[in-house]
């Protein structure tokens, strides 16, 4: 490492667990983060911060004057601009060291397989049952680890999906719940600040499968309720044998054959 790496990123160095081998793998990592909202936006913060080497932003919406709330690397200052273009300015304004690169479409059965397979961990910050789905499914049919997390109201919940250690997200949900994709934040609201402390969770899961450090929220879920903090990390029982798509025989072998779920009318 550089000498000006050394001194950006030696709180991370000093960390055992870490130390410079930690920071070399993370400068050398390669990170995607789908959805640059509330969720994305903590988490691209903390990951950019972290040196993580290359950063993708995947999303295909614009800065509206309501995601202000909650969304807090965008400012009044690029309202209609899109969110992937604003992200980009705070990172490289945050860490000039990081390469960034943007995906400015809707992500689709169509075009999420390639566009994961350039990355080494991929975070999903969406916001609707059907696309966390496809995300999912893509990243259990490509192999890729991938970090999942979830918030409405005062409260949210995530985990981690590494191949072959542990249930994924479709183990637990089957398929979207009935009227799942109803209920949003623009419904039923969302406290900003608790989705800032679930992207955090996300970019910290991210540094610690980067790293190999500690142990992640595989096989685990982390519920928080922010109302009356109650917090706990559950053990998922063992894979669904009968899953979708992880299971012993799945049956979603097509993305575009089950594009219905991921996008319903």
């Amino acid at each position: 490492m550089r000498a000006d790496q050394i001194e950006r990123y030696a709180r991370n160095i000093a960390l055992a667990e870490l130390g410079e081998s930690g920071q070399e793998k993370l400068l050398s990592a390669r990170v995607l983060v789908i959805g640059a909202g509330a969720l994305g936006g903590a988490s691209l913060a903390y990951l950019s911060a972290a040196g993580a080497g290359v950063i993708g932003v995947a999303d295909f919406d614009k800065v509206e004057l309501s995601n202000l709330q909650r969304q807090i690397i965008h400012g009044v200052d690029v309202l209609g601009e899109y969110k992937t273009v604003s992200a980009a300015s705070f990172i490289r304004r945050l860490n000039p060291g990081v390469e960034v690169h943007i995906h400015t479409e809707k992500v689709t059965a169509d075009n999420i397989l390639p566009l994961i397979a350039d990355y080494d961990f991929v975070l999903d910050c969406t916001d609707r049952f059907g696309v966390k789905l496809l995300i999912n499914d893509a990243c259990v049919i490509a192999g890729k680890p991938f970090s999942h997390a979830g918030v409405l109201r005062f409260g949210g919940q995530a985990m981690t999906y590494v191949p072959g250690r542990g249930a994924c997200l479709r183990c637990l949900l089957g398929g979207v719940p009935a009227d799942g994709d109803g209920k949003t934040a623009v419904s039923a609201g969302v406290l900003g600040a608790v989705a800032g402390m679930l992207g955090t969770v996300q970019a910290t899961e991210a540094v610690k499968y980067i790293t190999g450090a500690g142990k992640l929220l595989t096989g685990r879920i982390l519920s928080i309720n922010a109302l009356d903090w109650k917090v706990c990390v559950t053990d998922i029982p063992s894979p669904d044998p009968d899953c979708a798509v992880c299971g012993a025989h799945p049956t979603i072998t097509s993305l575009k054959e089950n594009e219905g779920e991921y996008f319903p009318r």
